[in-house]
Parts: C-alpha cells; sequence; structure tokens
C-alpha cells in the first residue's frame, strides 16, 4: 500500500489545527500543522498516537515510517528534505517516547 492509499484508512483528522510533540522533559520539540504539505503527517502521527497511548514510541515510530513508503526511502537518500519522516527515523532508534498532544480547531 502506498502512501496515498495509506492516508484513505487513517482516521480523519479535520477536527485538529496541529499536533504538538512533546519531550519527556516536557518541550515542545515540533508541532505538525493541518494545512498543505502537512496534513499528511499530522494523519500518521495522530493515528499513531492513538495506537500507542497518546505518545510516539520507538515502536510507533518504526511503524510510521513502514507507513510513509515510498517517502522513506526519499528521505534517506535526502537527509533534511522530509522533516517529519527524518523525525520518525530518529525516534525508531531511540529509547525515549514523544506525547503527541491534539490541537482542536
Amino acid at each position: 500500500m502506498n502512501f496515498a492509499e495509506r492516508l484513505k484508512t487513517l482516521p480523519p483528522v479535520s477536527h485538529l489545527a496541529a499536533l504538538e510533540l512533546i519531550a519527556p522533559d516536557g518541550q515542545i520539540t515540533a508541532t505538525i500543522e493541518n494545512r498543505p504539505g502537512q496534513a499528511g503527517s499530522l494523519a500518521v502521527y495522530h493515528a499513531l498516537a492513538q495506537q500507542h497511548g497518546g505518545q510516539i514510541t520507538p515502536a510507533a515510530a518504526a511503524i510510521g515510517l513502514q507507513w510513509y513508503e515510498e517517502h522513506t526511502a526519499d528521505a534517506q537518500a535526502n537527509p533534511g528534505k522530509h522533516p517529519n519522516i527524518d523525525r520518525l527515523m530518529a525516534w525508531s532508534k531511540a529509547d525515549v517516547a514523544y506525547t503527541a498532544k491534539p490541537v482542536v480547531a
């Protein structure tokens, strides 16, 4: 299943303005907004968090990389081009979980 097909299977995010990703120390490390160019990533991160108790764990990050399908290989070949995938690559190798805090629209 490619990324576009995967997005159709994920829960809707139209009710969200953004998703804040919070490190274990309580600092917001990133915000994924519900806007063109980020809406797909918002859906991925939101679905991962729903499946993993509100957090992006290393296991959740690894699943997310599978969901991004063809974009993961491009991100590996071009660091910085896909920051939301780059983040999952790093988090999949870490030993901490990040809290995903929904920001309702």
